[in-house]
Order: structure tokens, then sequence, then C-alpha cells
């Protein structure tokens, strides 16, 4: 009988799709993900050496590295099939140099797990990539020196437990300076005036946008009431009528980054939830059929590119279901971004033939919905324009300028299957006029408005910052904001992001010590240049050496002058009378004897809101555990009500 050919993926769902594709002549394995990486407990890296990684297998996991080594005994081909990224390529690599060195190991990569796409997958097999290997290898060394380094220096400022990171710190400092932003933000009053007009049975409003030529800034009140009581009694006359036809463009199909934005927006999916349910619509769904079937492509791109077969199957779905007038004559084409790997696909359905109300009793409710988000960006992304009838007058009441403007739906187009929000909705209707008409005035409505701060970042907008500023790639986006929750550096909370006063701490001793890693731009330029090694235009000795000797310097500098904070409380002790400091701890914040280690007395820092739970009297207590932030019952073990939220607040 002849030996099956061994496959290998990261995940048993993965591994259970591709193995009904594949058939009885393969055997497919899980490395359940990482199987080797640096070490824990040491730098796991050779300074001196050309910065050479340590690679150990990770605790744990030997168990599955045996059963794999033992799999491929006797097989006569070897597949690795990880995902098609850096981080897949980096993982094959080292399973081959660690396992199977010696054997006949090929790569094979595929967008979309589908019987086609696997098929051409497998033909086309090939040698690692070994740029993409030394990107994630420079990605990696790279990111666990800042880490093993920057760490013990917030654990000897702040508290242990803390952790730095290149990309997540300057994500931290985006969220803390807008915060700092709305803290100094003064709001500043000003007023608006509209009028109510009339023509004919129709009636529509106006805005006052400019005195004698000049745009119309009205500070207070008392200057509002002397506008509108001179405006009484006026003439107000059309003086300009424009009116034009106004295309909107469907938007491209998901790039990870636009996918988790728009989950955000329409289903109020934080970045992390939409990329567990993504992966579980890529990796294979049972669906009735006679094998699961991913129903999406890959989840990790920046590549709005769609292949050319996919392209062609949405363009006759589109004919066939809304007609010709909804077909473009030629397909329509995204920009891609200077870094998106070309490589990559857009995130779309496998298959257009799978309308979502297909699938709907196979899914969960949150599979179902993020899948009809990206059936329906992506059928839309090829269709015809919305059209709409714009119009604009202008009004004058003597040195009064009156604005108007509206518009009218000619044609749906891809807003038949999309909306992309309000500005795809008529606006306003405005009645049909003529130059020089005389309107009757029927109200003058003045209003008094303010300045608004910026607003907080939402997991929505601070995705959208960081692909904005260059900072990380698509599947670190997600990462990232989750390790800043769970280090309580920020907390979500009613779906959007607050620094805590340890992210506060934690991000201005960096900027303090580390201008450099701090600093957006070269973090982002830091990121150029990974992409440059991936391409083969930068040896990973370069990019390390050039990181790391100003990095070195600042270290020094800081190891050498980095003093515990000691933030003095009101309260003393109550053992031995010392004032109480306020600590960080592993569970959160909380007030410690200045006497420590002589005297160990210790207290929680209560939030001043009573426990809910009837008759309690407790008071609610911070805590953090390894899934974040909570509160607990001061009276616990007696009551044991946690919240992750206070009363007050409401955390979407």
């Amino acid at each position: 009988m002849k030996d099956k050919s061994l496959v290998i993926v990261e995940s048993p769902t993965k591994a259970k799709t591709i193995s009904k594709i594949l058939g009885s002549e393969f055997t497919v394995v899980s490395s359940m993900g990482h199987l080797i990486d640096l070490p824990q407990k040491k730098l796991g890296v050779d300074i001196e050496k050309d910065f050479d990684p340590d690679y150990v297998i990770i605790p744990g996991r030997q168990k599955i590295l045996a059963a794999i080594k033992k799999e491929a005994k006797g097989k006569s081909a070897i597949y690795i099939a990880t995902d098609p990224d850096r981080e897949g390529e980096a993982i094959g690599w080292q399973i081959k140099e660690r396992l199977l060195k010696g054997k006949n190991v090929l790569r094979v990569t595929f967008h979309e797990i589908t019987p086609a796409a696997v098929s051409v997958a497998f033909k086309n097999a090939r040698d690692f990539d070994k740029n993409m290997v030394e990107a994630q290898t420079s990605r990696r060394v790279l990111d666990r020196i800042v880490g093993y380094f920057l760490s013990p220096l917030l654990w000897k400022k702040i508290v242990r437990g803390l952790s730095a990171g290149r990309v997540q710190s300057v994500a931290l400092r985006l969220v803390i300076d807008r915060e700092r932003e709305i803290q100094k933000f003064v709001p500043k009053e000003y007023w608006e005036i509209e009028a109510e007009l009339k023509k004919s049975a129709s009636q529509f409003t106006a805005k006052l946008d400019k005195i004698e030529e000049v745009k119309a800034e009205i500070k207070n009140k008392e200057q509002a009431e002397k506008i509108v009581a001179d405006l009484n009694g006026r003439q107000f006359k059309v003086s300009q009528v424009k009116e034009s036809e106004k295309k909107r463009y469907s938007d491209a199909p998901f790039i990870t980054s636009t996918l988790q934005q728009e989950a955000f927006n329409k289903l109020r999916y934080n970045a992390n939830k939409t990329m567990i349910v993504a992966q579980q619509l890529y990796e294979g769904i049972d669906i009735g059929e006679e094998a699961p079937a991913g129903l999406i492509t890959y989840m990790r791109t920046d590549s709005p590119r769609v292949a050319p077969e996919a392209i062609q199957e949405v363009r006759s779905c589109i004919a066939k279901n809304f007609g010709k007038d909804y077909l473009p004559a030629e397909p329509n084409v995204f920009k891609v971004k200077k870094q998106a790997q070309e490589a990559h696909e857009a995130i779309r359905p496998t298959l257009i033939s799978r309308p979502p109300e297909s699938l709907e009793k196979f899914l969960t409710p949150e599979q179902y919905k993020l899948y009809e988000l990206i059936y329906k960006r992506f059928l839309a992304s090829q269709m015809s324009p919305a059209r709409y009838k714009a119009v604009s007058v202008t009004i004058n009441a003597d040195k009064y300028q009156f604005g108007a403007s509206g518009s009218t739906l000619i044609f749906d187009g891809f807003t038949a299957v999309y909306s992309k929000g309000e500005d795809d909705k008529e606006k306003n209707k405005i009645p049909a006029m003529k130059k020089d008409e005389v309107l009757e005035l029927l109200k003058l409505l003045p209003s008094q408005h303010f300045t608004k701060p910026p607003a907080r970042f939402s997991d929505s907008s601070l995705v959208k910052a960081l692909e904005e500023e260059g900072i990380g790639r698509p599947s670190t986006y997600a990462p990232i904001i989750q390790t800043l929750i769970l280090r309580d550096y920020i907390r979500r909370l009613k779906g959007y992001l607050n620094p805590t006063e340890l992210g506060f701490k934690v991000c201005d001793m960096l900027v303090e010590y580390f201008p450099k890693i701090m600093d957006v731009k070269f973090t982002a330029a830091m990121e150029e240049e990974l992409d440059e090694v991936e391409e083969g235009r930068l040896k990973r000795k370069k990019v390390l050496e050039d990181f790391y000797a100003p990095f070195k310097v600042n270290l020094d500098f800081a190891q050498a002058n980095i003093k515990k904070e000691v933030i003095t409380s009101n309260e003393v002790c109550e053992l031995c009378g010392k004032p109480m400091i306020v600590k960080w701890g592993r569970r959160g914040k909380f007030l410690s004897c200045s006497g420590f280690p002589a005297c160990k007395s210790s207290k929680s820092i209560t939030s001043g809101v009573k426990c809910p739970q009837e008759g309690c009297g407790g008071e609610l207590i911070e805590r953090r555990s390894s899934r974040g932030f909570f509160y607990g019952c001061s009276n616990f073990p007696k009551c044991t009500f946690t919240s992750r939220t206070l009363p007050e607040d409401k955390e979407e």
C-alpha cells in the first residue's frame, strides 16, 4: 500500500476541513499553533552574534512535536500548509528545521479553504520563502529585545508583571495623547441660525452662512438675538440655484483593518471578537455538504486584490439577480496601498453562490452577521455607483446669505445591497426654485452649540489610526488592543477605549526614557524596514544593528536613573501608624504600609460604590485577573458579587 502524504496545519478545525477535501491519500495533523519560539525566561537572542535567535520547544508542546515526528516516518512527501503570511511561513519553517531535516518537505499556501483552491495549492507546492522567514524572525527578535529589556524597568518603577512592547506601547501612546487632548479641551460656545422657508406648498430649512460676504460666526445668545431681530421683516430671495448629478462609488471589499472597523460600527464587535469569528468562517464550517467548507478567504490581509475567477463569479451573480444596470462595463479596481502584500486577496466569500440566508441555519448568530457583512460588501464592491440629483440653493436677505442643499436618489446602484451609512441617504429635499424667486419666511430658529472635544478611540477608530500611521500589520491590530486591555492600560467602556491611571504612568515613563521607541513615525519606519526584509531589499542583521545601538544608549541611561515611584495616600497604617502608599499588584491598585517589609499591612482601595447585593453593605473594589479588570465586593468571600463595570457604567 502506498504511503500517505503528510499535511501539517495550525488548527484542528482547519485540519478537519482540509482532510475531508484531500481524501484518504493524505494524513492531516495540527501543530496547534506555534511549537517553537524564543525561550520564556531569558532573552534568547545572541546580541553579539548577528542577533541570532535561540529557538526552543514551547513548554508543553513536546507531545505534539513527537506526534508529528511519528506521523512523518515513512512519508514520501510532507506538506506544510500553515497560514499564507509571514507568521505561517515561520511556523512551518521552524517545524521543518527542528523535526523534518533531510525529508521531502514542501510549502503550500492558499487563501481560501475550498476544494479548488486546495487542489491548485498542492499542484503548485514550493520551497519555503527565506525572505518571509527572515522578516518574521526580524520582527520576533526586535519585539523580544524591546519587551525583555523594557518590561523590567516598568517593574522597577511601578510594579512587577507589567509589560512593554514595540508596537503596543506606541498604540498606548495614541490613546493617552487623545485622552490628554480631551482633558485639555475647553468647549467654546457658538450659535447657528436656520430659516424655515416656504415655496408654494413646500417647506425647507436654510442655514445662515455669511454676513456681508464673511463667514457667519455667532459667539453668544445676544449676537444671535440681534441678528434674528434684524432678519425679521426682510425679503428672502433666491440668488443662485445649482443642480448636478453626483455619483457615490462602492468601497473596496474588506481587508483586515476595514473589516474590524465596520464590524465595530455596524455590529459592535470589538476587534478581537471579529477576528475570532472570521477565523471560524475561514477554517471551515459544516454546512450540510459532503465536507465542511471555508466560507471566506484568509482574514489577515492588507490587499483589496480579488482573484479574476471570483470577479467573474460575482459579476455573473450581479447580472443575474440585479440586471445589467447594476453591473459596470468593466470590473471595479481598487487602489492597493504601498505596503500591501500583493500575494494576498481581499476578504470575500469563497463562493458567491452561498448567500447568507442559505447558510443561516448552519451558523451561530455572530457568524451569520459577520458573514452577511463580508458577503454584501464584496457583492457591492463590483456594482455600479449610486446616482443622486444634488441641489444647492443660495438665498439672500440683504446682507445675510443662507444656504440649503439636498439630494434625491436617482439610481440606487450598490446601495441596493450595502449601505455605507448616512451619506447614502437622501437629504433635505429641496423644492424646484428659480433665481430671483421670493420665498416666504415662516420662522427663524437660533440654536446654541458648543465645540466638542475629539472622541475617545474605539476599536474601530484605533485600528484606523494604526493603519493610517503605518503601525502594526493586519495580524497585529486585534492582539495590540487585547494586550493593552489585559494589562489594564486601557479599558473598553461603552464601546470606547479609556486609558487607566496605570496606562498613563507606563506611557509617561516610556516617553521620558525611550522617546524614539514611543515615536509614531519611528515605529512606522521600522515596519517598512521589516517589509523590505521580506522583499529581500534589506538584511535582518542591518535592521537589528541599526535599531539596537541607539536603543542600548537609552536603556543604559534608564537603568541608571529610574527610581521607584512612591505615591503617599491620606491614610495611615492601622498597625503601626505610618503613612499608607499606593501600589499596583497582580490584582490591581491597593494601599500598602510604607514600613513594608517590616510591616506587611495592606488594604484594598474601594470605589465608593455600594455592593448592589441586597443586605450586603460592602463596597465594590477594583480587581484584576488574567482576563482583565473587574469589580468585586469588599465582603468577599461572604459576598461573591462581581461585575466588569460599576453599576453606572455599561460596557459594549
